[in-house]
């Protein structure tokens, strides 16, 4: 079966009642009948906040603010009349009401709505990344179900990628951060990076980041907590493919501890993207050549 991706944002909106507002799949929807946390797919070159604010306005009817990023996971469902295998990374974030009137919208993928305590979530059918937020057991979908995939933002274009990635603001009990440096050949090469990189097909975000610090700099880590959101649109990145690519990054930072830290050693195969590896007190960061990402997550601003 042939493998795809897709990146989505999501939004938990309570009403202060202990409620959350959930929608209810319509059969225009790849899940009829289904129950979850509002939102969809992240368009090309929008930011995961501005797509679960869209969604919310298409789906609800509400105008919305995001706030903080909640949670990001990831599943995969298969679609077998399709013969497609599908991986979504869901972005979760919490959200602010700011008006509109609520309403569904049964041609778009929504055909009601409600706010459901976690008991009342219980009893109705929920995807598995909704029950999973809501602290609920986590079911799989009756295998009966019909399944179709999510329809395409835009006509498929081999120069246009979106790319979904899992990084980490690092420390060890000395408070040193652990950065990468870019490879030659590669956007941004020579400037020192967060690491980590793309998470793999089926694979979730923080065990990709911890594989990819394996990886990057020898290092065994443990997530400790979710830090940001980061969106990257670069219209003419210059890549290993040697020409431009509209190349859109959507990344999520953890805040990753390395208890026991080694000598950071690059173990990924030749040819990588990461050259080398280094650990840097707090009083060295700032002097360094840095990525954006790197240089907001450390708290400076580079050079």
């Amino acid at each position: 079966m042939e493998e795809r991706r897709r990146i989505g944002a999501y939004g938990v909106l309570s009403d202060g009642l202990g409620r959350v507002l959930l929608a209810r799949g319509s059969e225009a929807c790849p899940y009829p009948g289904v129950w979850q946390l509002p939102g969809g797919g992240i368009e090309h070159a929008e930011h995961p906040a501005r797509a679960v604010e869209r969604e919310f306005a298409e789906k609800t009817g509400l105008t919305v603010a995001a706030g903080a990023i909640r949670a990001a996971v990831a599943d995969v469902a298969a679609c077998p009349g399709d013969g497609v295998v599908m991986h979504t990374d869901r972005l979760i974030f919490d959200i602010e009401a700011r008006g509109g009137e609520l309403r569904p919208e049964p041609a778009g993928g929504s055909d009601e709505l409600g706010w459901f305590t976690p008991d009342e979530a219980a009893d109705v059918p929920l995807m598995p990344f909704t029950a999973e937020l809501l602290g609920l057991p986590v079911s799989p979908l009756p295998a009966d179900l019909p399944r179709a995939l999510p329809p395409p933002a835009a006509a498929p274009d081999a120069d246009r990628r979106q790319r979904f990635a899992a990084y980490g603001l690092v420390t060890d009990p000395a408070g040193r951060v652990l950065l990468t440096m870019i490879a030659d050949g590669y956007p941004g090469a020579g400037q020192w990076h967060l690491p980590g990189g793309g998470t793999d097909h089926g694979e979730q975000p923080a065990a990709g980041l911890l594989r990819e610090l394996v990886e990057e700099a020898g290092q065994l880590g443990r997530v400790v907590g979710l830090l940001a959101v980061d969106n990257l649109h670069n219209p003419a990145a210059l890549g290993p493919e040697g020409r431009p690519l509209d190349w859109h990054g959507v990344r999520v930072i953890y805040r990753v501890r390395v208890d026991a830290p080694t000598e950071a050693v690059v173990t990924e195969l030749a040819g990588g993207s990461t050259a080398r590896a280094a650990w840097f007190a707090p009083d060295q960061v700032g002097g360094l050549r840095m990525t954006d990402v790197a240089a907001r997550a450390t708290g400076h601003r580079g050079r």
